[in-house]
């Protein structure tokens, strides 16, 4: 059995790769506005999963925690223009107390790699 596990630290591996799947660690961002945030989180899963040999037309379960539903249609706004149509993944969205009081949203991002 084979698990890479990339730019680990003492608590967690940014990225983790087994049997045709790679693992996220949790994605937050700085920015004011949860449109902001979200911007800066995905495009963070997106250099992450390019470096696992994966994209977002790969993934397959995603999580995103929110500080405040109110905040739902802001995240949504720019998750949709982000998911490639009919590539959308299994999907659960709810309020969290986040790990700083500035952050908004944080998403945990599961996919498919060619394991090869």
């Amino acid at each position: 059995m084979t698990i890479t596990r990339l730019h680990t630290g003492v608590r967690s591996s940014k990225i983790v790769k087994h049997a045709g799947v790679v693992y996220l660690t949790g994605q937050v961002a700085d920015g004011d506005t949860v449109e902001e945030q979200t911007t800066k989180c995905l495009a963070n899963v997106d250099a992450l999963l390019a470096e696992a040999g994966s994209s977002n037309k790969d993934m397959l379960q995603v999580t995103i925690w929110l500080a405040d539903m109110a905040d739902f249609d802001g995240l949504n706004s720019v998750w949709n223009a982000w998911v490639p149509e009919g590539h959308a993944p299994a999907r659960a969205c709810g309020e969290a107390k986040l790990a700083r009081p500035e952050l908004k949203v944080e998403f945990i991002v599961t996919a498919a790699y060619d394991a090869g």
